[in-house]
């Protein structure tokens, strides 16, 4: 069997009972970065055998993992924060394994959307979710179709990008577009912004640096 494990996104508390069997009992734990994983590991007690599978590697692995399930192995995959699969690692390894009748259970937990979304004050009945814009080709594509969006809309954003992301929200879905950036989700300094693109951008602007993944919030059209 293959398990989808959520591991924390800011806080370290963030992760559940369940979470925790899992990681102990399967025989071993696909993960993005060991020395990442390691630390969760060592904080929960947790000695098992780590194997890196990430971007970079996963095309290339899959047929090795899905040998292995079907020798009777269990296999845990975790990304280094949330929920695989989201914006990380995972799709692939799913899909191969509902083509070879291999059961997937995903577990519940964390990941840095849904409170980000549910603490916005944007209506969260319906929403996008585009996760993260392509950093060069197709970028002012995804643009131009969020403008037309009418659901709320989900971003993720590296930091050093924030107010270059900011900046072309303002273009393509105004300057008036109601936006919350949220930020350091469950850690100590965590933020929840809400304005304008415009005074989001003045905002961010005036700090020395930003620290801490991104999730943007906009309101749709």
């Amino acid at each position: 069997m293959l398990y989808l494990v959520p591991t924390p996104v800011g806080n370290i508390k963030d992760i559940t009972y369940r979470a925790v069997e899992v990681l102990q009992e399967v025989d071993l734990v696909l993960c993005e970065d060991t020395r990442v994983s390691r630390k969760l590991m060592q904080a929960y007690g947790i000695d098992q055998k780590l194997i890196s599978f990430h971007a970079h590697n996963e095309h290339h692995q899959v047929d090795r993992w899905i040998s292995e399930l079907q020798n009777g192995k269990s296999i845990a995959q975790i990304s280094d924060a949330g929920t695989p699969g989201i914006s990380d690692p995972g799709f692939l390894l799913v899909r191969a394994c509902h083509e070879n009748d291999i059961t997937v259970t995903a577990l519940p937990g964390a990941t840095a959307f849904v409170p980000a979304l549910v603490s916005s004050g944007l209506p969260c009945d319906r929403f996008h979710f585009e996760g993260f814009l392509p950093q060069k080709k197709g970028r002012q594509t995804r643009l131009k179709f969020l403008a037309t969006v009418e659901s709320t809309i989900v971003l993720y954003e590296s930091p050093h990008r924030l107010i270059k992301c900011l900046g072309q929200i303002e273009e393509h879905l105004g300057a008036d577009r109601e936006v919350v950036v949220c930020r350091e989700i469950s850690k100590m300094y965590e933020e929840v912004i809400k304005g304008t693109a415009t005074e989001l951008i003045d905002n961010f602007s005036a700090r020395p640096s930003v620290k801490g993944e991104i999730v943007i919030i906009i309101a749709g059209k």
